[in-house]
């Protein structure tokens, strides 16, 4: 049997071909897998290859470094995981592999899908973007702290702020940071204290915990609350490895809540030290604005003007206006005699010339122009006139209506708007208006026959 040449494919194009497939799947682009980890190795490269199994399959699998940096568990053999990733080809060898991307160890798996579908849904809708961010004050007034208030976070916070910036006003909400009722608890905390108006800024948290300990702060109705506070809003929950739904829609995230009240005021004894810096700065401005006046008046005492003001004011002035006296009279004189000469030049000039010849002359000219004049719009007009003439016998003989003067008509369509040339234009009992020289006839066809010579 004969063979195309040109639809053989080498290993590498069918390989390709269906890599390619695969990568066009949407549905195994991103994928979640429930699987044992087997055969694990984690290469010097910092990449991780193993394989996931159950008791009926095998997936060969592959998580890169820069993805693996992030995981919150070390993977062993037999670990039992929910990973996220998507399908693809190794073209090299021809197997299709699975790219790990997320995973969680399998007893918080559900939890995580939850954690991940709602911050996809989140981030959508814009809640975490830059853009939306308030501003922390720099130097806040009154903190609102929302947390519960018998946890050691509370104390962490207090002691911070308090050693930090004693002059700082604490307004505390107690709250449920764990359990069904913990997320109401502090949806209704986060209200009250913007109906209250005045902390100038809130922070959000609690203690470190399991990541069923800290759901709270994955809960959309807390998450939606923190973005509509008017109050800049720092979260601060559980330890530094700890991300909650929480923390990327506050407008500020601390590793710890004693990091938050770090964010949240500066240092006095930091503050105190900036200002003497600021403090000595001015002094030596001041110091060195001083030392350039007095430089300046010591220049103007050995000024020639205060040593010697007689000799600069008076002396000195009166030599300067005999000088110019001198020229103002050298100059005045030379004005005269250049005047004289030119009265002299002028006088000779109009001797030269007879006023009475001139306007004769004059007359001569004017007379001469305008005969030639005359002469060249009568000859333009004579020549516009033949061109007019000659462009509208053209016309004429061009017009419709001596065409339709010789018998010929114009046939439109009913409404006028469409001139017939041919009798495919037209059915049986269609109104045809015939447009005549000396006027209009509105006609029915009857009939209809087609002139076949062309087409012979």
């Amino acid at each position: 049997m004969a063979r195309n040449e040109a639809s053989i494919l080498s290993v590498k194009d069918l390989n390709r071909y269906i890599k390619m497939k695969l990568e066009g799947d949407g549905r195994l682009q991103d994928v979640w897998v429930r699987g044992e980890i087997s055969n694990f190795t984690h290469h010097s490269s910092g990449h991780m290859y193993f394989t996931l199994k159950d008791p009926d399959g095998r997936l060969k699998s592959i998580m890169f470094a820069s993805h693996n940096q992030r995981l919150g568990f070390i993977p062993r053999e037999g670990t039992k995981v929910i990973a996220r990733g998507n399908i693809s080809v190794y073209e090299r060898d021809g197997a299709y592999q699975f790219y790990v991307t997320t995973m969680q160890p399998d007893g918080l798996g559900s939890l995580f899908l939850a954690f991940e579908q709602l911050k996809k849904k989140l981030e959508a809708e814009g809640l975490f973007a830059a853009a939306v961010k308030k501003p922390i004050p720099r130097f806040p007034k009154t903190i609102g702290i929302i947390t519960s208030p018998t946890g050691a976070a509370i104390k962490d916070v207090l002691i911070t702020l308090k050693r930090r910036f004693p002059s700082v006003s604490i307004l505390l909400y107690p709250v449920l940071v764990q359990g069904a009722q913990a997320a109401p608890s502090i949806v209704k905390a986060i209200e009250a204290m913007n109906r209250l108006g005045e902390a100038d800024v809130l922070i959000v948290g609690r203690g470190g915990g399991s990541l069923e300990e800290l759901w709270a702060f994955n809960e959309e109705t807390v998450a939606r609350s923190i973005y509509a506070s008017a109050i800049p809003v720092i979260s601060a929950v559980g330890h530094e490895t700890d991300f909650t739904i929480a923390d990327f829609v506050a407008d500020l995230r601390a590793a710890t809540p004693t990091a938050a009240a770090e964010l949240a005021v500066p240092h006095h004894l930091e503050l105190k030290q900036q200002l003497a810096i600021h403090m000595q700065r001015l002094h030596m401005g001041l110091l060195q604005q001083l030392q350039r006046k007095q430089e300046r008046l010591t220049r103007l005492r050995r000024s020639p003007v205060l040593v010697n003001p007689r000799r600069q004011l008076l002396t000195q002035p009166a030599q300067r206006l005999d000088r110019l006296a001198e020229q103002l009279g050298y100059k005045m004189r030379q004005r005269l005699a250049q005047a004289a000469q030119r009265h002299i030049r002028l006088d000779r000039s109009l001797s030269a010339f007879n006023p009475k010849e001139q306007i004769v002359y004059a007359k001569r000219r004017l007379e001469v122009s305008n005969r030639q004049m005359l002469t060249t719009m009568q000859g333009l007009l004579r020549s516009k006139k033949q061109e007019w003439l000659s462009k509208l016998r053209h016309l004429d003989a061009l017009s419709p209506l001596k065409v339709m003067q010789r018998g010929y008509s114009l046939a439109y369509d009913e409404n006028e708007q469409t001139l017939i040339r041919s009798v495919h234009q037209a059915q049986l009992g269609d109104v045809v208006k015939i447009r005549l020289v000396d006027g209009r006839l509105d006609c029915h066809v009857m009939g209809m026959e087609e002139n076949n010579n062309d087409k012979e």
